[in-house]
């Protein structure tokens, strides 16, 4: 795989499933064994259309297949409901495929890299497989990269969002890393974020089964613990302000004016590279036309640029620089103007409608951007209740054996209250940041997850 295709969705490809009529059950099970295959539902005679992708029913067995066609009565004698719910899905399929002679026919999407081995094993049974063109105006399916933990941890922090469109980038990668960024400015201290990354590489080494639901978000947690501790360090903090460590940049609550300029200046840096690749999923979306003139493509990014130089060019008492920014920004609304009128009914009421549309982009864009300023608010929280557990412990500590047991006491239980709360906030406040102020300029819309249908195929004997 090259390093474009890792910020790109699988590669998709359209394909027929032909096979002759007395091979129907052995390509499907085939199919589902490979579990490789979107398939169409075209809902067949006298059935429904639409997608048919249902797990187990409530109460009842995972759906399985019988490598060859079992007794139903037998099944239901010895009680086999998991190869009943398979064999009741491989019917339904069967009603899909389109026949002509004593050829059978299926369509659905497969990924490139699982054409030709899927095309060796249906060759075997009479079959074949055939790549066709996509249908005019369909969209292939999404189907992100989830090698390893790693990778599927990254990923299942882009998919809780949504199904990036196909031809979007893949976002994965950066999307875990610049939420480690951020949780890591509002949780940062040495001694939490260090308990939070032992929390993480003991669910990866030990895996224990009762925060089984816990395991895959491992690497993401490690992550965030990591950038907690470089913060933790820049703030020298280590469970609170102990000055047990010395500070490299700041101490939040001596600096907030500082921190809270620093956390817009890293939020300014964020929402340009949302809008970067924003301009670079409309441009594959619809092409150069499509980046140029979208808010959450070229037009919005020179806006946002435009009102950044203002307001940087204001605070430093640069001229040019104000002028600079404005015209970047009055350029950038003509564009997205021009774009959002395109998109109306035209007349004064298009005219209306773009401007409400336009006011709206740019309130929003500095809304947006002063959203960032969370990340020095719940950095300087954390700092707070870590200085108060701080104080009540050594103030205790000073009255005599009863007062150094009950600091210890103070210690333990404040942190781990502390911990346990900016933990939580942190994490939300990282994922609304994540979702709300970057991923509503990188995504315009939604694409349809690759759901291929997949079934466990039983070769030992059964009841036939």
């Amino acid at each position: 795989m090259s390093w474009s295709e890792s910020f790109s969705p699988v590669a998709m490809q359209r394909v027929a499933i032909v096979v002759p009529q007395a091979a129907e059950r052995g390509a499907l099970v085939c199919l589902a064994d490979a579990g490789c295959v979107d398939l169409d539902r075209t809902g067949g005679p006298g059935r429904p259309g639409g997608t048919s992708h249902q797990g187990p029913r409530a109460g009842t067995a995972a759906p399985a297949l019988a490598a060859t066609a079992p007794d139903p009565h037998a099944l239901e004698v010895a009680g086999r409901t998991d190869l009943m719910a398979g064999e009741e899905q491989l019917a339904a399929r069967l009603d899909d495929a389109v026949r002509r002679g004593s050829v059978a026919a299926l369509a659905g999407w497969c990924p490139r890299e699982e054409v030709a081995p899927l095309s060796a094993r249906l060759a075997g049974l009479g079959g074949a497989l055939v790549p066709t063109a996509a249908p005019r105006g369909v969209d292939p399916p999404t189907a992100l990269r989830r090698t390893g933990p790693v990778r599927g941890a990254c990923t299942s922090l882009v998919t809780t969002y949504g199904t990036p469109p196909y031809a979007d980038l893949d976002p994965s990668w950066a999307a875990a890393a610049l939420y480690a960024v951020m949780f890591g400015m509002m949780f940062g201290d040495v001694g939490h974020g260090a308990l939070l990354l032992f929390g993480a590489l003991f669910l990866a080494v030990r895996r224990p089964r009762r925060p089984a639901a816990w395991q895959g978000t491992w690497p993401l947690m490690a992550a965030a613990g990591a950038l907690s501790i470089v913060a933790g360090l820049a703030y020298g903090e280590f469970f609170g302000p102990t000055r047990v460590l010395p500070t490299l940049w700041l101490e939040p609550l001596h600096s907030p004016g500082q921190l809270l300029l620093s956390a817009v200046a890293v939020g300014a840096v964020l929402l340009f590279l949302a809008y970067v690749a924003g301009a670079v999923n409309r441009w594959r979306e619809r092409g150069f036309s499509g980046a140029l003139y979208s808010l959450s493509g070229i037009a919005g990014g020179a806006v946002f640029l435009g009102l950044t130089g203002v307001v940087a060019g204001a605070a430093g008492h640069l001229a040019w620089w104000v002028a600079a920014g404005a015209a970047g920004a009055a350029a950038g609304a003509v564009l997205a103007a021009a774009g959002l009128y395109s998109g109306t009914a035209r007349g004064v009421s298009g005219l209306v409608q773009t401007g409400v549309q336009l006011f709206d982009g740019v309130v929003r864009i500095l809304s947006n951007l002063i959203s960032f300023a969370r990340l020095a608010a719940f950095g300087l929280t954390h700092a707070a209740l870590g200085q108060v557990v701080w104080a009540g412990t050594t103030g205790l500590a000073g009255h005599g054996p009863a007062g150094v047991v009950g600091a210890v006491a103070l210690f333990a239980v404040g942190n781990a209250l502390v911990f346990t709360l900016e933990a939580l906030v942190a994490g939300v406040q990282a994922l609304r940041l994540e979702y709300f102020e970057l991923f509503s300029r990188v995504f315009e819309g939604q694409g349809r997850p690759f759901r291929p249908w997949r079934l466990p195929v039983c070769r030992s004997e059964v009841a036939s």
